[in-house]
C-alpha cells in the first residue's frame, strides 16, 4: 500500500480498465468512478466509490483516468452533458489532471488537450499496448503525450499499471506511438498468418514449423502468442478485431491528413473487414488468418491433401 493515498478517478471499465483500476486499489488508493454499465464485481465489492456521472468523479478527485472504446466516447466523457469538464476545478493549489489511456485520434486529442488546459488543468494521453493479459498482469507499455512535469507527477500511478513507460513528446504524441504500434501488430499478424497458412498448405507441421521459426530472426511476440492461437485455433478475445479495425481507420485517415501512403495497413484492413463480414467482429485479431484461409480455401488446422 502507498504511503500517500491519492484522490483517482477511472471511467471506464471494460476488459482492459477494470484491472487497471483494481490495481490503482490495490495500491492504496482512493477511487471513484463511473461506468455506464454494471461495475464489475471486484470493483463493486471494494473501497471504491460509485458516481452518477462523470461530473461527479471530477468533482472528487484529483487525477482521472479514462479508459474508454473510441474518440466520440471520449469526447462525450469529457465534454457532454454531465461531463468531467464540468466538474474540473483546481484542488487548491493543485491542477487536476486527465490522463486519457483510450486508443483515439492524436488530431482530436490535441483538440481536447487545450481544451482542458484551458480549465486551469492538465491532460495526458497515455494509450496502452499490451490487451488483457498485460492490463491483469500489470505489465501494459504506457506510450504518454504531454508535459514533462505533469508525466512525472502521474508516473507512479503509471507503474502500477505497466513496465514499460515511455513519455513520447507533446499532447497526441502517445496516441500517435499507439497508432504506429497498431500499424506493426496488425502487418505481423498479417505476415505470420501468410507464413504458417503457407506452412500448413505445403504438409509441414505448422506447430512444428512455429517452434523453428521462434529461434531465428523471424521470432516475435505475435509469432509466439498469436501464431499459437492460429495453430490451436483459440480466437477468443485477446484484443477483438473491431477494435483494431477502429485503430488502423484511424491510422489510414491520419496517414491520409499528411499525405502519407500505407498500402501495407490498408490491406490489413481489408483482412479485417473480411472477417467482421464473416460475423468475426468480436473474434481475437489473430483470427485475421481466417481471411487468408478463405482465399486459399485451407485452414491451417487441415491436413494437406
Amino acid at each position: 500500500m502507498t504511503s500517500s493515498p491519492l484522490k483517482i478517478g477511472f471511467i471506464g471499465l471494460g476488459i482492459m480498465g477494470a484491472p487497471m483500476a483494481g490495481h490503482l486499489l490495490a495500491a492504496g488508493h482512493q477511487l471513484f468512478v463511473y461506468s455506464r454499465g454494471k461495475l464489475p464485481a471486484h470493483i463493486a465489492q471494494s473501497s471504491a466509490t460509485q458516481c452518477v456521472s462523470a461530473r461527479g468523479v471530477a468533482e472528487r478527485a484529483d487525477i482521472v483516468f479514462t479508459m474508454l472504446p473510441d474518440t466520440p466516447d471520449v469526447e462525450a466523457v469529457l465534454f457532454g452533458e454531465g461531463g468531467l469538464a464540468a466538474g474540473l476545478a483546481k484542488a487548491g493549489s493543485t491542477r487536476k489532471v486527465v490522463v486519457d489511456m483510450s486508443s483515439i485520434s492524436p488530431i482530436a486529442t490535441k483538440q481536447f488537450a487545450q481544451k482542458i488546459n484551458a480549465l486551469d488543468c492538465d491532460y495526458l494521453d497515455a494509450p496502452v499496448s499490451g490487451g488483457e493479459v498485460g492490463a491483469r498482469n500489470a505489465t501494459l507499455s504506457i506510450m504518454v503525450g504531454g508535459a514533462p512535469e505533469v508525466f512525472e507527477r502521474i508516473r507512479p500511478l503509471f507503474e502500477v499499471m505497466g513496465k514499460n513507460i515511455t513519455l513520447v513528446g507533446g499532447n497526441g504524441d502517445g496516441q500517435t506511438a499507439k497508432v504506429a504500434n497498431q500499424i506493426i501488430v496488425a502487418l505481423n499478424i498479417e505476415a505470420v498468418g501468410e507464413a504458417l497458412l503457407f506452412a500448413a498448405r505445403a504438409g509441414a507441421d505448422p506447430a512444428r514449423v512455429r517452434q523453428a521459426l521462434m529461434g531465428g530472426f523471424a521470432s516475435s511476440k505475435i509469432l509466439e502468442v498469436h501464431g499459437e492461437r492460429m495453430i490451436k485455433r483459440t480466437f477468443d478475445p485477446g484484443f477483438r478485431i473491431a477494435l483494431h479495425q477502429k485503430d488502423l481507420n484511424l491510422a489510414l485517415e491520419s496517414a491520409r491528413a499528411l499525405g502519407v501512403a500505407l498500402p501495407n495497413t490498408a490491406t490489413a484492413q481489408e483482412l479485417f473487414n473480411s472477417c467482421a463480414a464473416h460475423g468475426g467482429k468480436a473474434w481475437d485479431h489473430s483470427a485475421m488468418v481466417r481471411a487468408l484461409e478463405k482465399m486459399a480455401n485451407f485452414e491451417i488446422g487441415q491436413t494437406a491433401g
